[in-house]
């Protein structure tokens, strides 16, 4: 452990934690990934670990509202330098083309949970109720698509919303077993913009 992790700040120290159980959740997985890994990577022990979160399941759900905050602002700024509602729509389905990038992490954290919810009535909980969160913002930003007249005014928003949300899942899943390539995930956010727009 280096003089200059021990030193860390509380806040800071719990920040990086999170940032490092990120990588490793979404470049290996929840299930696979120990908290024992996660401490080496972020240069603390594992008491030191533990000083700040209870459990694994504290962390991992401490890594998806970090990411999720972190792709809230994202889209939040798409949405300011954007001309419409419609228009922020498709620029945050182009972007984020990095594995780094906070959408494409809250993806892969999603299918990781999805996997292990089943057994865990806790991260079910949790994840039944970020999922709604992430859906609500995004039916939003449909309702205002639709009262600039950018979207359909028949168009479901709550509807609209599900579909979005299940469209990054599918992504992830189709990066991970190599079932769709960045020309068919494009030919499907052209698609479901044109549906959009009517």
């Amino acid at each position: 452990m280096s003089a200059t992790a021990t030193r860390m700040p509380a806040a800071d120290r719990r920040r990086h934690l999170v940032e490092t159980a990120t990588r490793l959740f979404t470049e290996g997985s929840y299930h696979g990934t120990t908290t024992a890994e996660i401490a080496r990577a972020a240069g603390v022990s594992e008491p030191i670990l533990y000083r700040h979160f209870a459990s694994k399941r504290e962390l991992y759900l401490a890594a998806l509202e970090d990411v999720w905050a972190k792709t809230r602002e994202s889209w939040e700024r798409a949405l300011e330098v954007s001309p419409d509602a419609c228009a922020a729509i498709e620029a945050i389905g182009k972007g984020h083309v990095s594995v780094r990038s906070p959408k494409l992490q809250l993806a892969e954290l999603w299918v990781q949970a999805l996997s292990e919810a089943s057994e865990d009535p806790e991260l079910k909980r949790h994840l039944r109720g970020h999922m709604r969160e992430v859906h609500d913002f995004v039916a939003g930003l449909v309702r205002s698509g639709q009262e600039q007249g950018a979207i359909a005014a028949e168009r479901d928003p709550d509807a609209e919303a599900w579909i979005m949300l299940a469209g990054g899942i599918l992504g992830m899943v189709g990066r991970r077993v190599g079932l769709l390539d960045d020309a068919e995930l494009s030919a499907i956010r052209s698609a479901r913009l044109a549906w959009l727009r009517g």
